[in-house]
């Protein structure tokens, strides 16, 4: 049967057709998406949380006290995605200490692609560390990575703490540990996007609020970015004592610290995904900035700023250096250059604040956003840090 031909008429027809049904498609979505977000609160609910109870306290350093002198403590990423600050802050603050031996590991050989900056070369992989350690490590952190099902680290994760291991689950890195079943029937908490996430699949987790780090027997978890600085500090307490956590929160750029936390504060509000969604379709105002890689400099300074700045959705951050080679941080670790370059813009260029500590460091770092972007986009970095600005750092 021969197929009719549409005619002028029927083809306009049918152009018309599909013009208004689009047409109908985009006017509902456009409705759909006015609702959610008219659905989100306008504001979080932000609180004034009364101090952490002595006892509470106490309980925290005891849990995490060392069963030997100096110990042993493993960080471990996936070579593919493991988030920058979890993975560099901890590193960073703990060589500082000098309290313990600390080693950068990841899954497999080669780099580390930090997200969502920042690459560099691990110390070890699992499998050296095990072969050098076999009776495992006295710390194990554990950051957000790109995936929370990675088999190596499950299986990894789930040895350590059959070893005796006190597992630490850094921000999002707290679904790594639930994957693993550390986590079962145990008080935790979690950045605040991940924690409906964390309850859904876990639901025997029984979630702690106001708290920026939680710890019950051998498992611990602190909520967003950020709070692997108060969590550091309370584990050096722990292994050394609290005038030695004192020595690093003042070289840290902080006066006091502590598990207390507003959960109230940090929500997914309207003026949050407006500016997702505004700094997202601003594509042609997009920027990639460059940070400059010095030997010495402090990696915890350097993770917090490249990590500011490529949670804009305006800018990307990229590291540079006159040559290719690796360069050493002031804690060790060897940070690869994503480009060559001796040149780069100077308008397009952004410190690391490495001359001063990292909690000032941040907070200048989120002050030129604000000069550079606008406070709204700020105000979205920091909500993704879960960082209070308006309070003293904790």
């Amino acid at each position: 049967m021969p197929v009719k031909r549409l005619d002028r008429k029927d083809r306009t027809m049918s152009l018309r057709m599909l013009l208004w049904s689009t047409l109908g498609l985009v006017a509902l979505s456009a409705v759909v998406v006015a609702a959610w977000l008219l659905s989100l609160p306008s504001a979080p609910v932000a609180a004034v949380q009364p101090a952490i109870d002595a006892k509470e306290t106490e309980a925290t350093l005891a849990a995490l006290k060392p069963k030997r002198p100096r110990p042993l403590i493993a960080i471990i990423g996936v070579n593919d995605g493991t988030e920058t600050t979890d993975y560099l802050m901890p590193y960073g603050i703990l060589r500082r200490a000098d309290v313990a031996d600390v080693v950068a590991l990841a899954t497999q050989p080669g780099p580390v692609q930090l997200h969502p900056a920042l690459r560099v070369e691990p110390d070890a992989t699992i499998a050296s560390f095990d072969a050098q350690h076999p009776q495992g490590a006295d710390y194990v952190i554990v950051p957000a990575m790109m995936r929370d099902d990675d088999p190596d680290v499950l299986k990894w994760i789930r040895e350590q703490s059959a070893k005796g291991a006190i597992v630490i689950g850094v921000c999002v890195g707290a679904t790594v540990v639930g994957a693993s079943g550390l986590l079962d029937g145990k008080r935790a908490t979690t950045h605040w996007y991940s924690l409906n996430e964390l309850r859904r699949k876990h639901p025997t987790i029984r979630y702690v609020t106001d708290r920026r780090y939680v710890v019950d027997r051998n498992v611990a978890t602190t909520t967003g970015i950020t709070a692997s600085m108060p969590m550091m500090l309370t584990l050096i307490e722990a292994i050394a004592g609290r005038e030695k956590a004192e020595a690093v929160a003042r070289d840290l750029g902080l006066d006091r610290w502590g598990a207390r936390h507003d959960s109230g504060a940090f929500k997914f509000t309207r003026p949050f995904a407006l500016t997702a969604i505004g700094n997202t379709l601003a594509f042609f105002n997009h920027e990639q900035l460059g940070i400059p890689l010095t030997p010495g400099m402090d990696e915890v300074s350097l993770a917090l700023a490249a990590d500011a700045w490529s949670r804009t959705f305006r800018s990307g951050a990229v590291t540079f250096a006159a040559n290719d080679g690796a360069v050493v941080s002031r804690g060790g670790i060897r940070i690869l250059p994503d480009q060559v370059d001796a040149d780069w813009p100077a308008d397009r260029t952004v410190s690391a604040m490495a001359d001063m500590p990292p909690a000032k460091a941040l907070d200048r770092t989120l002050e030129d956003i604000t000069a550079r972007y606008g406070a709204r986009t700020t105000d979205f970095v920091a909500m993704q840090l879960e960082y209070a600005r308006t309070q003293p750092a904790q």
